[in-house]
């Protein structure tokens, strides 16, 4: 032990003369340990002084910086400009390395985003829940989804933007669509509208979705106008009906600002030490809330309130610069406040503030923020079924695995659940999903699917298929020797709870606890049980069997529409003179789609490796043959 103390404490001397070695200018550091791997990036205004603070007297250091000091092996540094300059390299490398020793910002992936493609000449809208660092603009993440696609649909009345995938100008269709002659786009692909104009549309809807309604408004009152004493009603009324518009989605914003403010509201809320920690963005924009984010912060442990939110602060706003407001309520003062209002002050090149109000409606709207945090730990909480309050994970399972225990009469709680479902459609594709919860919530690593094997073309036998899918999964699962659940669920009744249990009697896993849950009734089979379980509908066990019955559908589901939608297109390729099953494949992976296809040019077509315009050629000629109205291009 003394060998280890002292090599350790030579280790340490290393480490300080290191620090010493450093120039007094501003910069970001690495901690990393012994395998190369950051502990933790921090920032500093001189980096000797900072860097050489860690290594001080140890009774001066909280329980956490000492951890992470005995951790370190080796310090990096990047010296820059400025301070300012050293906050947003910081959060950059924070987000690449995710030391476990920093507060890092985490988003609930749940959650869609809609997303501008504004580095095209022609963007498109459309909604994603896959963030990219690929330029393009992000709106969210949207809590209210329902409300959400409303207004993407009203926008999408308002304005004729275009629906297509086509990368133009590289990539156009052979002539204007559908939408162009209902009038829901205006054939910028076929030059009947300019980049111009496109983009002053584009910009116009980035407002809308910003919040920021008024100025559009006048804009377009304006242009309505301008149309009516030109005589030009038709697009008078064209704008009209962007007006009412605006009035449906200014409808459904809630007023929460009688004085008609434009800003961002921060809340934030923590269950007991080392427990979860909520983030909340309110945004405002001209006196209504427009949207609600949220964000979860990893890491925390016993950080003061204040480095907490200024962790919140830093890491939502360093990741998206370009939406960033004039004015930020915080409920309490934070960690670099001023020189993140400098910082942004320099970015958005004018008056950031940061304000923390002490009375009246801005300090009831960093209360109501505050509230909405506390608010979603909470509704957390009873979604996992967990009784404790102090989020710390010490009291064992969540409670709602305990109550499944016990009303199925298992000797423990249960964590880890896997789910079996079966799709067909007229004994086509038939295919089947195992899917993965653990305490209640998806774990895709887990997921598998499967294309049934043993049935015949237009003949389905439900109770085969589960026995095939179950057999298969822990056949191989037993062979590899992995980690096995702790309840096996199936989607249906008696028959196929008897097929999954046969098929794991075959595999050597019949002590492992089975249910079948029927749709109908939300009864719970069990073998051997002469009558089915009812569960209270209100009971967590039973959310939990539910959740993995309708996940495991909507897997099957989602694999079945996949294959068909291969199927019927290699069957009509198949059909064409000189497409063998190479050609179809890379057709397959170049478009995806007939109707894609059917659409190309020959010229684009014929950009496919093995396809000549000759080819080409034959192949739309052949596939517009379903399609009169459809010519081929030269």
């Amino acid at each position: 032990m003394s060998g280890t103390g002292g090599s350790r404490a030579t280790d340490l001397d290393g480490l300080r003369e290191q620090a010493r070695g450093l120039a007094h200018e501003p910069g970001v550091y690495l901690f990393r340990d012994g395998a190369g791997d950051v502990l933790y990036v921090g920032k500093a205004k001189s980096l000797r002084s900072r860097v050489g603070s860690y290594f001080g007297a140890e009774a001066s250091r909280s329980v956490k910086l000492i951890r992470l000091v005995r951790e370190i092996d080796s310090i990096e540094t990047f010296p820059v400009r400025s301070e300012a300059e050293a906050l947003l390299l910081e959060w950059n490398l924070i987000r690449e390395f995710g030391p476990r020793f920093n507060i890092q910002l985490r988003d609930d992936k749940s959650y869609p985003y809609i997303k501008i493609t504004i580095t095209e000449p022609f963007p498109r809208i459309f909604v994603t829940r896959r963030l990219k660092d690929d330029g393009s603009r992000y709106l969210g993440p949207f809590t209210d989804v329902g409300a959400m696609r409303r207004a993407l649909r009203t926008i999408k009345k308002m304005y004729t933007v275009r629906s297509c995938h086509y990368r133009m100008p590289d990539e156009l269709p052979p002539r204007p669509c559908l939408d162009y002659h209902i009038g829901r786009c205006k054939a910028p692909c076929a030059g009947l509208q300019s980049e111009a104009d496109y983009r002053k549309m584009i910009d116009e809807i980035l407002e809308i979705l910003g919040g920021r309604t008024g100025a559009v408004r006048r804009s377009v009152e304006r242009r309505m106008a301008e149309a009516a004493e030109a005589l030009e009603y038709e697009r008078a009324g064209e704008l009209r009906d962007v007006l009412r518009g605006l009035d449906q989605l200014e409808g459904r914003q809630a007023a929460i600002d009688p004085r008609g403010g434009s800003h961002d509201v921060i809340g934030f809320a923590r269950q007991a030490a080392g427990g979860a920690v909520c983030g909340i963005v309110l945004r405002v924009r001209e006196g209504r809330l427009v949207g609600r984010r949220i964000h979860y912060l990893a890491n925390v442990g016993d950080e003061p309130d204040e480095a907490v939110l200024g962790a919140l602060v830093k890491g939502y706003y360093l990741r998206q610069a370009d939406d960033v407001p004039s004015e930020l309520l915080v409920p309490e003062p934070f960690d670099e406040q001023d020189l993140v209002e400098e910082y942004f002050s320099g970015v958005a090149d004018r008056r950031f503030r940061i304000r923390v109000p002490v009375r009246g409606p801005k300090l009831d709207l960093t209360r109501a923020a505050n509230r909405n945090a506390a608010h979603v730990l909470e509704r957390d909480r009873v979604e996992r079924g967990d009784d404790s309050r102090d989020g710390s994970g010490t009291t064992g399972p969540p409670a709602a695995g305990a109550r499944l225990g016990e009303a199925l009469e298992l000797q423990a709680p249960v964590r880890d659940i896997v789910c079996f479902d079966v799709s067909t459609l007229a004994g086509r594709e038939s295919v089947g999903s195992c899917v993965w919860l653990r305490d209640g919530q998806p774990h895709k690593d887990e997921y598998r699917k499967f294309r049934i094997r043993d049935s015949e073309e237009g003949h389905t036998d439900d109770y085969a298929m589960m026995q095939e899918i179950v057999s298969r999964y822990f056949d191989r699962r037993v062979r590899e020797g992995r980690t096995l659940p702790d309840l096996v669920v199936v989607d249906g009744g008696r028959g196929q709870l008897s097929a999954a249990r046969q098929a794991m009697d075959g595999a050597g896993v019949s002590d492992l606890p089975t249910v079948a849950l029927a749709k109908r009734e939300e009864e719970v089979f069990r073998p051997g049980a002469p009558a089915p379980l009812r569960l209270p509908r209100t009971d967590p066990g039973l959310h939990w069997l539910q959740r993995a019955r309708d996940e495991a559908h909507r897997f099957a589901l989602h694999y079945n529409r996949t294959l068909r939608s291969r199927r019927a297109l290699r069957s009509r390729l198949s059909e064409i003179p000189g497409v063998g099953p190479e050609r179809e494949q890379r057709l397959l992976e170049r478009f995806g789609s007939l109707d894609l296809i059917r659409r190309a040019t020959p010229a684009q077509l014929a950009r496919t490796p093995g396809i000549g315009h000759a080819t080409a050629t034959s192949i739309l000629a052949s596939l517009r043959e379903d399609d009169p109205a459809q010519g081929v291009d030269p």
